[in-house]
């Protein structure tokens, strides 16, 4: 696998990758875990994927493939999604539910290391969209 990255990684440009080394360190992934395999996806990128037999592997194959993915845009000129971390959160959403989506939504957010509901929500949310603002 990693004479494949190192391949891939000698295709661009060394400016453009390493930006996009730079940019993808601050990018989110998502992860499950499926008959013992972990998956992973990007936050800003969502349609970028990795996997591993470990969560650490996983995160390592996911962040290659958007380090790929970033460097390519850089390449073409195109727009790059900055890190979810970074935006300012300026607008508020308030919704309603019921005592037990609430807690099933707490107990989700919690088994999958999310900070708390919001970011959680908000992680779904973002990755879940096909519509992105430009």
């Amino acid at each position: 696998m990693l004479s494949k990255l190192k391949k891939l990684n000698s295709k661009f440009d060394e400016k453009a990758l390493s930006s996009a080394k730079k940019i993808v360190d601050k990018y989110e992934v998502i992860m499950s875990c499926c008959n013992g395999e972990w998956y992973g996806r990007g936050l800003e990128i969502p349609t970028v994927f990795g996997d591993g037999k470990t969560p650490d592997e996983c995160i390592n194959n996911t962040k290659e493939a958007l380090v790929a993915t970033v460097a390519y845009l850089l390449e073409q000129g195109e727009a790059v999604p900055v890190p979810s971390s970074t935006g300012k959160r300026t607008e508020q959403v308030n919704i309603r539910l019921t005592a037990e989506e609430k807690a099933i939504l707490g107990a989700s957010a919690h088994s999958q290391g999310f900070k708390g509901l919001s970011d959680f929500l908000r992680a779904k949310v973002v990755s879940w969209s096909s519509v992105r603002p430009t």
